[in-house]
Formats: C-alpha cells, structure tokens, sequence
C-alpha cells in the first residue's frame, strides 16, 4: 500500500508540474500578443484635407488629424524576432514604385535587434556629424525649410511609440501651454525614456531629428515640397545607409536623388508616377515597400578584436570601399572594376576578393513606409534595414532558388546598380546547389515557384 500510494504521489506531482510548465509556457506567449488599446477613434480622420487637394505648389494648410487606436505589443523588446523579409520573386523582374497600403500600427517596426543597432546608430551621431544628421532651413523662392517638419517628426514618433511599444518607451508630458503636438488634445510630450537601455531625449531641447534618428531602427529622410512643385529632401536622420551618403543628397528635389543616383529605368517608368504620388498623397493614406541588395562583409580580426558594426550595417566597406573616398552615383563594385582595364572587366576575368564567399554574404533589404505629416506637409520616408546571412536563408524551403531566380532576372542595369559582379560567381553557383539538395530531398517541387511577397 506504501509502495501505490507513493506511485500514486509520484504521479500527482508529475501531473502538477506538467501542468505548470503548460502555463508558463501559454503565458510567455500571450504576454507577446498585442492587447487592444482603448482610445479615443479607432480609425484615422482628418477633418481638413479637401484644403490640400487644390493647394498651390509649396503651400499647405495644417490639417486636424485623429489617429487610429494602436494595438499595443506587451512583450519586451529582446522577445521580439526581426521579420523575415525575402522579398525577391520568381521570374522577371520589373521596375515600379511598389507600394502597398500600411497599417497604422506598423508604422515603425522594433526588435531584438534594437540594443544593437542603437550602440550603432549613437557611434555614428557622434563621429559623423552633420554628414548623418541635418536639418536644411528655408531658401526663399525655392523650398521652406524643415524644421518644423524635423520637431513634429519627433513628437509624432514619440506619440506611437509609447502606445505601441508600452514596456520600452515612457514618455512625460507638458503643460497645456505648448506648441499643440499632443495627440488627442494631450499635452504634447516632453520627454520620452527608452526603459531598457535607461536613455532619455528631451523633445523641446535637444536636435529633434538626432532624437527621432536614435528612438528607432529606422533612418528618416523628410521631403519638403518646393514651389516648383518638386520634393525636396530637407532634413534626414540617415546613420545606417550601407549603400550611399546622406550627404550626397541632402538638400536635392527627388527627381536628382534618382538622377544622379543612377536609378535604374528612373526616367522611363518611375519619374512621372513618382512626382504625381507625392503631389497627390493624403494626411490618411500611408505606404510601404520593400527592396533588396547583396552585399559582403570581410570576417571578423582573427585575434577576437571586438568590432562595432561586424555585419556593415551603417556602411558595406567590403562591397563599396571607404565610405569618405565613396563615388556618389557608382557602386563601389563598379568603381573597383573601372580600375581594371578595359580588356579584363568583364565579371569571369576580374579577380573576386577572397573574403567573397557565402559564409560572408548578407541579405540587405530595407522596409520602407511613406506618409504625410498633418501639420508641416512634409513626407516622411522611414527606412528600416534587415540583413540576414546567406547561408541561413539557402537553408529555408524554396528560398535558395528563387533568390537565384530574382538574380538573375535583373536587367543589365539593375545588375550593375546593385554590384551583381562582385559575388555572381560565388554566389549563384552556391544558390543553384542548394536548391538542387533540396530538390532531392523533395522538400520543394520541380517547377514550383511559391512567393509569399514580400517574406
């Protein structure tokens, strides 16, 4: 009897303890699941826009604009897992503007990334400057300047942020008597803590582009619209390009961003679309988009020398060179290659740097949003880099040879804008046999060609 009744005491604690774990378990991800938010309207209203749609070029009347409730994210941010953005598709490949319609709670996407790119994205304040950082003033007759727009970007950041991310970001409010940036008729905010990492900005004294440009992942770029009815790039908070410098840039309308870029097909198929979204785009009408490049990056010291920036996030030294002697306009795989001779700069006679190999290789695609801010006019570009290494994507279902598919789908000019020469060789190569392993395996089809844009 001694013996089943401590079986029986056995079980019971087993059971109990099962049961427990069960709980925990449920409830870790439960604590990660967005709970509804009461507030005040549950979809945008803006009670002044038919002001806008006739307005003269350069000209705009603040409009009164309600925000949507926000479904806050009651994780922390460390349990939160970067989006797994593949967005490269089978078969051709065409260039459009690409934009699909934004919901309003994911404006600004965060991650377990954050505490990094933050130590990143303070280092290049820093050091950079004004190269990274820059808010333009007024110049009569052609553009207004962008400080209002830089302090209501601020302000409008810190407002989604402690409501969509309530654990990460507290903020402290004003007295009534203030500028009116509060929403929902609130004081506006005056100071705003990033809990985790315990770092406070403070909204009515310190740079309001630094401020926004440190508070999230994303660079920023502020397009004011000029009287000639062109958009003109005047303020930015751009710390992480990889691929090109915010001040090349600074201070041009759009359609010379593009230009002297290099844009491929800029003028043929993206100009005249591009120009008439911005003119027409509504207070209440947010987009977003995605793109994608290739790039490298050297390995590690071998000494164990702990480095910044490993992957080159802020800038792809390995794949465009050094970024103060950076050509604007070229890719720094080109530019390499334009100091071969002619006779050997074709892809299969250049030597491919050693470090190029798929252990190096990193996706690097960025989530864009657009949307116009009520009171200054100005359009905000967010832009939210990811990057995921090569040999992690060839190891997910079908990924390896649509990858290789979008590359080599890409005309001769968008080839050579995103640097194609430098890692085809290595690459495509190292693509095609994952894809045929997992052909074998049966894991994917012969012909099949799945696509779930852009993941």
């Amino acid at each position: 009897m001694s013996y089943d009744l401590e079986t029986a005491c056995r079980a019971v604690l087993v059971a109990i303890s099962i049961a427990y774990l069960c709980y925990r378990f449920k409830n870790s991800r439960v604590r990660c699941l967005p709970t509804k938010e009461t507030s005040p309207q549950t979809s945008p209203i803006s009670l002044t826009g038919k002001q806008n749609k006739d307005r003269e070029n350069g000209e705009w009347v603040p409009e009164a604009f309600t925000y949507p409730s926000f479904e806050p994210v009651s994780c922390e941010l460390r349990d939160i897992k970067p989006i797994p953005y593949r967005p490269f598709r089978w078969g051709q490949y065409h260039v459009t503007m690409g934009i699909r319609n934004m919901p309003w709670d994911d404006w600004i996407q965060l991650d377990s990334e954050f505490f990094h790119y933050h130590k990143i994205r303070t280092y290049r304040a820093e050091t950079k400057g004004d190269k990274v950082v820059k808010t333009l003033s007024e110049r009569p007759g052609v553009v207004g300047g962008g400080h209002l727009a830089a302090k209501e970007l601020a302000h409008e950041i810190a407002e989604y942020l402690h409501r969509r991310y309530p654990t990460t970001y507290k903020v402290e409010r004003g007295s009534k008597h203030d500028d009116g940036f509060g929403w929902y008729g609130l004081p506006q905010i005056r100071t705003i803590t990033i809990v985790p990492i315990g770092v406070t900005y403070d909204l009515d004294t310190e740079d309001p582009m630094k401020v926004s440009g440190l508070l999230i992942q994303d660079d920023l770029a502020l397009m004011v619209e000029g009287s000639d009815g062109r958009y003109y790039f005047q303020a930015g908070a751009v710390m992480v390009p990889g691929f090109w410098r915010m001040q090349d840039k600074i201070g041009l309308p759009l359609e010379d961003i593009h230009v002297q870029g290099n844009v491929p097909q800029y003028k043929q198929k993206l100009h005249i679309s591009m120009a008439r979204f911005f003119k027409r785009m509504a207070v209440d009408k947010p987009v977003i988009r995605n793109n994608y490049f290739l790039q490298v990056a050297k390995p590690p010291p071998e000494d164990g020398t702990e480095i910044l920036d490993p992957h080159e996030l802020a800038w792809s030294d390995s794949t465009n060179g050094d970024e103060d002697t950076f050509t604007h306009g070229t890719p720094g795989v080109e530019q390499r290659i334009e100091r071969v001779p002619e006779s050997v700069q074709h892809a299969e006679d250049v030597d491919t740097p050693d470090y190029v190999a798929p252990k190096n290789m990193r996706l690097r695609t960025e989530r864009q949003s657009l949307r116009r801010l009520p009171r200054s006019g100005a359009i905000v570009f967010t832009i939210r880099t990811y990057l995921f290494g090569v040999e992690d994507l060839a190891k997910e279902k079908g990924v390896p040879g649509r990858m290789a598919s979008a590359i080599r789908s890409w005309p001769e000019d968008v080839a050579k804008y995103k640097g194609r020469r430098l890692y085809e060789n290595i690459l495509l190569p190292y693509l095609d046999e994952c894809h045929r392993i997992q052909l074998e395996r049966g894991e994917v089809l012969e012909g099949e060609q799945v696509s779930d844009y852009p993941f």
